[in-house]
């Protein structure tokens, strides 16, 4: 992961009051507490983002509200500074940008130990005995591989993601009910 994905993700847990850390951060992404702490320091330095520590909640939050840029420079992270801070001396900044992609999240019933290491590149935590916390950036692969997962699987929260693999699975129903076999 980049990172810019990485402080996409640290954006996100603050602005969903989780109160991340550099330790939570370093974890996540398998990256060093060294890493994770510059990461944090160019949240704070490069976009402005008016962060304190809560001691209480061992973690990051927001002063005031704060977003981050709707944009990233595709191809160098120092590009990307430059473009979105107006810092040209940092480097020059390229045309070509892309939007950022923040992750989806989910939560989901994994009935089996098997299903749950098969997901395991997904799963961020556990809400509760046998239901995750997932994240993913392609909701159809993510959809696709619940359906080729040989178990129960349930989705919990979101709603709208429920109904798209309910509509999905409905679809391909309607599409091989009409085929007779020879």
């Amino acid at each position: 992961m980049s990172a810019s994905n990485r402080i996409q993700w640290l954006h996100k847990y603050i602005v969903e009051m989780r109160y991340p850390n550099a330790s939570r951060l370093a974890e996540r992404f398998g990256i060093s507490h060294r890493q994770a702490q510059r990461d944090v320091d160019r949240l704070r330095n490069d976009f402005g983002a008016p962060l304190a520590y809560s001691a209480e909640h061992r973690g990051f939050y927001y002063t005031t509200d704060f977003s981050l840029p709707s944009y990233t420079v595709s191809a160098n992270e120092y590009d990307y500074v430059a473009a979105v801070t107006g810092n040209t001396s940092v480097r020059g900044a390229k045309q070509e940008i892309l939007q950022m992609q923040i992750p989806y999240s989910a939560v989901v019933r994994i009935p089996d130990k098997l299903t749950q290491l098969e997901l395991r590149q997904f799963i961020i935590g556990e809400e509760s005995r046998g239901n995750y916390i997932c994240e993913f950036h392609s909701v159809d692969m993510f959809l696709g591989l619940l359906l080729a997962a040989e178990t129960d699987i349930t989705i919990l929260k979101p709603d709208w993601l429920r109904q798209r693999l309910v509509c999905a699975a409905e679809r391909i129903l309607r599409n091989n009910n009409h085929i007779k076999e020879n």
